[in-house]
């Protein structure tokens, strides 16, 4: 079995936009006359979509949102995160990324996006930071009625990318996830895949603990080791839930 496929999240991983999330869902909070605490952001939206997120914040105060309104919310947030990203004269893109990619495509390995963010958010953003042209596929929240800790993203992109290239048949056991919180580890776990943890946004020890491989930065990764391992003749990818 070799490797053939790198999927990587979004936020938390290619750029550095949690704390831009975590002011806008605020804004939304205060805007609808409730009052944002300390820690929620972390526990119930870092690597989960704004779709979730908003429904556990607004369901702890006692609100439950009727579908169209979550949808104006949602829309209204993504148009004050355009807007942002829009400011920017300088993307937080994580160091030591494109050169990573580079390494993947290098290798002629297959890569995508599983994230639950909206597409347009992942769309301004590689297109600003001319990465867009890497990746072939991107599985977001727009096309999905979960979001991570299932696996539904992730057995996506595979079902996209073998779509997008005839007789590539590939399978979950043949990709890689990269991955920084324990929402989007175990939804690539239990979708079948190995994943790497990067430390962009919980300590290395936490990680570590969860994914297969950790590292603190892109250029820590050896991709070469990581491609020995799958080529392995007995090699099993683990599903152990995080």
């Amino acid at each position: 079995m070799a490797l053939k496929a790198v999927l990587f999240d979004f936020n938390g991983i290619i750029i550095n936009d949690e704390p831009i999330h975590e002011q806008l869902i605020d804004r939304i909070l205060i805007a609808e006359n409730l009052r944002p605490k300390r820690g929620e952001f972390r526990k119930f939206c870092l690597g989960r979509s704004d779709r979730a997120c908003l429904s556990d914040l607004f369901s702890r105060r006692g609100r439950v949102l009727t579908e169209s309104y979550l949808n104006q919310l949602i829309s209204r947030k993504a148009q004050a995160y355009q807007e942002r990203i829009a400011e920017m004269s300088e993307l937080p893109i994580y160091p030591g990324l494109e050169e990573f990619i580079r390494k993947l495509q290098a290798a002629n390995l297959k890569i995508g996006v599983v994230t639950g963010a909206l597409q347009s958010e992942v769309e301004v953003v590689l297109s600003r930071a001319n990465l867009a042209q890497y990746f072939s596929v991107i599985a977001s929240s727009d096309d999905l009625k979960v979001s991570k800790p299932e696996p539904d993203g992730y057995l996506l992109a595979i079902e996209l990318l073998n779509q997008e290239f005839e007789n590539l048949d590939l399978q979950p056991s043949e990709c890689l996830a990269i991955e920084d919180t324990p929402a989007g580890i175990t939804a690539a776990k239990r979708a079948g895949m190995q994943v790497v943890g990067v430390a962009n946004t919980y300590p290395f020890h936490i990680i570590q603990r969860q994914a297969n491989w950790t590292v603190d930065y892109f250029w820590d990764l050896e991709l070469e080791r990581i491609q020995q391992v799958f080529s392995q003749e007995n090699f099993q990818p683990s599903v152990t839930e995080c």
